[in-house]
């Protein structure tokens, strides 16, 4: 599975990701120090499916209207440290993973894993 981290999530997820082997880049890496639009980072998710990782609410809204980006991890956690937001990567990832056998949509929050859609 590869990912594309949002801009506004930590690189220390971008080098979790990949040091547990998955193809991992984050949305500065598309806008060469320059913010990258969501309509980019949809184009580059759907071009390589990848799965999307945002807190931001219009990656959902995009994905009910267009069914983009191609699959999404949206996150509801609120202002986490990225402790915190790494451990419950490492806690629920598996189950993630597994739930895109069925879903292209999953929310994460602090409490609970839901399938969107």
């Amino acid at each position: 599975m590869k990912f594309l981290i949002d801009e506004q999530l930590p690189i220390s997820l971008v080098k979790w990701l990949a040091g547990q082997g998955f193809d991992v880049i984050h949305a500065t890496a598309l806008g060469k120090n320059m913010k990258i639009s969501d309509k980019d980072v949809c184009r580059e998710s759907i071009t390589n499916q990848r799965v999307v990782i945002s807190k931001d609410i219009d990656f959902l809204n995009s994905f009910l209207i267009k069914k983009e980006p191609w699959k999404l991890i949206y996150l509801t956690t609120g202002n986490i440290s990225n402790k915190y937001l790494l451990a419950l990567f490492q806690s629920n990832l598996n189950q993630i993973i597994d739930l895109f056998d069925k879903a292209n949509v999953v929310e994460m929050s602090q409490q609970n894993i839901l399938v969107r859609l």
